[in-house]
């Protein structure tokens, strides 16, 4: 006698998975770092150390908005995350650069560098989301 299959409803397709105000407004969160280097405070106040500080408490608060709102798909919202930061870095870059240094910012003219930049934001995404799972389900 073969056992009777059970139904269950179709995967949820990853897209309808996310908060996307969570992933648009973590991403633009992130936008904090090239900030402080456009308006100079990151010169200002010391470098590498501005920089790798406001990686890490952007990573923390990524982590824990993750840990708390995202408890379904941590991993695949700062994914997500990093992928729509890094876009958003991009034009970013591409509308200031013109304005700020009166050329073409280097990422835009290379695509090179545009798949860089999106793969480096994508892996960021992808160790902070790891780590927003294990705190999630630490709690």
């Amino acid at each position: 006698m073969q056992p009777t299959p059970s139904y269950s409803p179709p995967a949820e397709p990853w897209h309808r998975r996310l908060s996307w105000p969570l992933v648009v407004g973590l991403a633009t969160f992130a936008l904090s770092r090239p900030l402080l280097s456009i308006t100079g405070l990151a010169e200002e106040w010391g470098k590498p150390a501005t920089p790798l500080v406001a990686t890490a408490v952007i990573t923390l608060v990524w982590m824990v908005a993750a840990a708390r709102f995202a408890r379904q798909a941590p991993v695949l919202t700062l994914v997500a995350t990093g992928l729509t930061y890094a876009g958003l870095a991009i034009v970013l870059s591409a509308v200031l650069s013109p304005v700020l240094d009166g050329q073409a910012s280097p990422i835009v003219t290379n695509p090179f560098a545009v798949v860089g930049v999106l793969s480096t934001n994508a892996v960021w995404g992808l160790v902070a989301g790891g780590l927003a799972a294990l705190l999630a389900r630490a709690r």
